[in-house]
């Protein structure tokens, strides 16, 4: 258990299971493993957290504030406008997506450098072409959007449905160009 927990609190990117197998041998239950270190630090102001695929030692949100007051913000922390977000989270959901769809689903064109600038941030790559005519680039979220987020995999994103049983999204309205007012691309 020790080795496991050290070797995530020396990482700087999330551990994954075939690394903690290779440390504590195939026949040994990672997740029992981890069940065991995470209620160990139950009351700790850190936690060891499902991200991008692996593990990995991260602060209570409940100390965000108090982190920041004494070391300022993250430097891996990305600035993101709005329509930023609204792109992203469009990205996320209809994976994989060309611009051009993404500006059909906003009614308005989306730029080169807001796609440029989320890719920059490494929170979009390029995944396949599409099959249709002129065979465009398609976007989807990377590992740094996970962790970022804060996600194990992108079936951690809030289910689609229930944002629009909520009221705050809807399928219908984005295919159709028509985002709410307050939610509008720049």
């Amino acid at each position: 258990m020790n080795r496991v927990e050290a070797t995530i609190f020396a990482a700087s990117e999330p551990v994954g299971r075939e690394t903690l197998a290779r440390i504590v041998g195939r026949s040994c239950s990672i997740d029992l493993l981890i069940d065991d270190i995470r209620e160990e630090l139950r009351g700790r102001p850190y936690d060891l957290v499902a991200v991008a695929g692996g593990w990995k030692h991260l602060t209570r949100p409940a100390y965000a504030d108090a982190i920041r007051a004494a070391v300022g913000a993250s430097e891996r922390t990305v600035d993101l406008t709005h329509s930023e977000v609204l792109v992203l989270m469009c990205v996320a959901y209809f994976q994989p997506i060309t611009r051009g769809e993404l500006s059909s689903f906003f009614g308005k064109e989306i730029s080169r450098d807001l796609i440029g600038h989320l890719r920059g941030a490494k929170l979009i790559a390029s995944g396949p072409r599409s099959p249709t005519p002129g065979a465009p680039y398609t976007y989807v979220t990377t590992k740094e959007f996970l962790l970022e987020f804060g996600l194990d995999t992108l079936r951690d994103l809030p289910d689609f449905e229930a944002l629009e049983d909520a009221g705050l999204l809807s399928k219908d309205k984005l295919l159709a160009g028509e985002v709410l007012p307050e939610f509008s691309i720049d």
